[in-house]
C-alpha cells in the first residue's frame, strides 16, 4: 500500500480516498464562504505590510506605519506577504483576499496530512479519515480558513509537508523527500515562527524515536541544513536591521508556546483529551512510541489547541484503523472500486466519511450561522468600510484615530491612516509593550463614557483627533459586545468632540478645537 522511496507519493489508487479528504475541505471551505460575507477575524496589519512591501519596490521595510505613533518593526517571517504583495500588485482586492485565499492553504494542507496518515497505517481509508478531521475540526478551521489564514493556512500546509517528507526521508531513505523537505521546512521558517518550532519538534521525535542511526540523523542534518540556507538571507536582515532582541522579545507575547503540565491536565477535562486517548490506545496495541511522543509534546509544548489536533487526526486515523483491522467481523474481502481488493473495513470507513462529513458539515454551518458565531467571528461589515473609506477620503494624511472594537485592525490598512491604541504588532516591540497596547486596547473598546475613553487614552499617552464608536453589535478580540448608544451620547455631550461622520454601524468623533 505505501508507495516505494523513488516513486511519486500520489497514485491513481489514492484519488477517491484522497478526494474524500478534499471535498469535507470544500464543504469546509463552502460554508465558510458562505456565511462571511466578510473575513472573520483581522488580517488588516498582514494586508498593510504588503502593501508597504510593493510600494517599497519589494525591498524590506524597517517599520510598518499605521499601528501606534511610532509605527511597528518588520520582523515578520516574509515569505506570504511578498505572496500577498504580488497578489496585491495584480489588482487583488484586500477585503476579497483575506475572505478567499486562506480556503486554498486550508485545501492543499489537506494533501500532506492524507499522505502521512495513508503511509503511518498503511492504509488509503486512514489517509481520508484524517483529511476529514483535519477538514472539519472547528478549532484548525478558526485559525487556517479566517483571514489570518493568508499566514498561517500556509504555514500549516508547509509544515506538514515539511513532516510528511521528513517521515519518507527517515522511513524509506528517500533523497527526493530530504530535498523537499528542506524547500518545506525553511519555507516553514519563512512563514510562521510557531508551526517551524511544531517541526523542529517533529523531526527530532521522527529522529529520536525512529531512527537513531547514523543515516537518519545525517539525513535529517541536511533537512535542516538546507532550510537554513534558504532562511538565512532574511534571519540576517532581520537581526542586522532590529537586534536579536526584536526575536526573543516576541516570543512570549502570544501564548502560542509552553504550554505546559498546567495544559495537560486541563485537556483531560476537554476534546483535547481525545488525541491523548488515541495515543495511549495505539502505544497500548502497538507500541506505537511516536505517535504518542508527538502528542505529548504538541500538548505540552504549545498552548493553542490546534497543534494536539493536527497531531490528533493522524492519531485517530491510524487507530480506527487498527482497531477495524482486529474486528473478526471485518475479515471478509469485496472489491471496492478504486482500491482493488479491499477489506469490509474499507466500505466502513468509507461510510464513516461520509457520515462525518455530513455531520461536520452540518455542525459548521450551525456554528457559523449563530449570532455570536464562536468560530469565525467578521471585524468588519459595510458600515465599518463605509466609515474607513471616509476617512481616508476626509481627513489629512497625518490625522490620527483610536478606533473601539477589533475594527481597529483593519482600518490602517483601508482608511490609510494611523490607530494610537492598538496590539498588532507591537509584539516585536517586547512583551511590556504588547500587554500595554493589549490592555489599553481592550478597556478602551469597553468604556461606555467619554471621561472613560479620556482616561485610557491619558494612561497611554494617547491623544488622537478621532475617535471612532461602533453602534450595536461589536467585538473585541472575537468576543461579542454591545453598545446602547450610551457611548455615544456622552461622545455627543461632551465639550471636547465634534460628531464628524455617523452611518447605521459607525459614528466618528473629532477633538474640538
Amino acid at each position: 500500500m505505501t508507495p516505494d522511496s523513488d516513486r511519486t507519493p500520489i497514485t491513481r489508487e489514492d484519488a477517491p480516498w484522497l478526494g474524500a479528504g478534499l471535498a469535507a475541505g470544500l464543504l469546509a471551505v463552502a460554508v465558510y464562504l458562505a456565511t462571511n460575507p466578510y473575513p472573520a477575524y483581522g488580517a488588516g496589519l498582514y494586508l498593510r505590510i504588503a502593501e508597504t512591501i510593493a510600494a517599497n519596490g519589494y525591498a524590506s521595510p524597517a517599520e510598518i506605519t499605521g499601528y501606534t505613533a511610532d509605527g511597528v518593526p518588520f520582523a515578520y517571517p516574509p515569505l506570504q506577504f511578498y505572496v500577498l504583495a504580488v497578489l496585491l500588485d495584480l489588482g487583488a482586492d484586500p477585503i476579497g483576499l483575506a475572505r478567499v485565499l486562506p480556503s486554498v492553504g486550508v485545501l492543499a494542507g489537506i494533501v500532506p496530512v492524507y499522505l502521512l496518515a495513508r503511509d503511518y497505517a498503511g492504509s488509503r481509508p486512514a489517509g481520508a479519515l484524517a483529511g476529514v478531521a483535519v477538514a472539519l475540526n472547528p478549532q484548525l478551521l478558526q485559525w487556517h480558513v479566517s483571514a489570518g489564514g493568508v499566514v498561517r493556512a500556509f504555514a500549516f500546509c508547509y509544515a506538514l509537508t515539511a513532516i510528511y517528507a521528513g517521515h519518507r526521508a527517515l522511513d524509506h531513505d528517500s533523497q527526493r523527500a530530504v530535498a523537499v523537505g528542506a524547500l518545506a521546512v525553511g519555507a516553514t521558517v519563512l512563514t510562521h515562527p510557531t508551526y517551524s518550532l511544531f517541526v523542529v519538534v517533529t523531526y527530532v521525535l521522527l529522529w529520536g524515536v525512529r531512527d537513531r542511526s547514523v543515516a537518519g540523523f545525517t539525513r535529517s542534518a541536511a533537512v535542516g541544513l538546507g532550510a537554513a540556507l534558504l532562511a538565512s538571507p532574511w534571519l540576517l536582515w532581520v537581526t542586522s536591521t532590529h537586534g536579536i532582541g526584536v526575536l526573543t522579545g516576541a516570543a512570549g507575547t502570544h501564548g502560542g508556546v509552553g504550554g505546559g503540565v498546567s495544559t495537560l491536565v486541563g485537556a483531560l477535562s476537554s476534546f483535547t483529551a481525545l488525541p491523548l486517548l488515541g495515543a495511549a490506545y495505539l502505544l497500548w496495541a502497538r507500541r506505537e512510541w511516536f505517535l504518542a511522543a508527538w502528542t505529548l509534546a504538541a500538548e505540552l509544548l504549545f498552548a493553542q489547541p490546534r497543534f494536539v489536533f493536527a497531531v490528533g487526526s493522524v492519531v485517530a486515523a491510524v487507530a480506527a484503523v487498527d482497531v477495524a483491522r482486529r474486528l473478526p467481523a471485518l475479515n471478509g474481502r469485496v472489491s471496492l472500486p478504486g482500491t482493488g481488493a479491499a477489506g469490509r473495513r474499507e466500505v466502513a470507513a468509507a461510510a464513516c466519511l461520509l457520515l462525518a462529513s455530513v455531520a461536520g458539515g452540518t455542525y459548521l454551518a450551525h456554528e457559523m450561522t449563530l449570532a455570536s458565531d464562536p468560530s469565525t467571528p467578521e471585524f468588519l461589515d459595510d458600515e465599518d468600510v463605509a466609515a474607513m473609506d471616509w476617512a481616508e477620503r476626509e481627513t489629512a494624511p497625518d490625522a490620527t484615530f483610536v478606533v473601539l472594537g477589533d475594527a481597529a485592525e483593519w482600518f490602517p490598512a483601508l482608511a490609510d491612516r494611523t490607530i494610537l491604541v492598538g496590539p498588532w504588532g507591537v509584539e516585536w516591540r517586547g512583551p511590556d509593550a504588547y500587554a500595554t497596547q493589549l490592555a489599553s486596547f481592550e478597556a478602551v473598546s469597553r468604556c461606555d463614557s467619554a471621561a472613560c475613553v479620556e482616561g485610557e487614552l491619558a494612561a497611554v499617552g494617547a491623544d488622537p483627533e478621532y475617535v471612532s464608536l461602533p453602534k450595536g453589535a461589536y467585538t473585541v478580540r472575537g468576543n461579542p459586545e454591545v453598545t446602547f448608544g450610551t457611548l455615544e451620547r456622552s461622545f455627543a455631550a461632551s465639550p471636547d468632540w465634534q460628531r464628524a461622520y455617523e452611518n447605521d454601524g459607525v459614528v466618528v468623533f473629532r477633538a474640538a478645537e
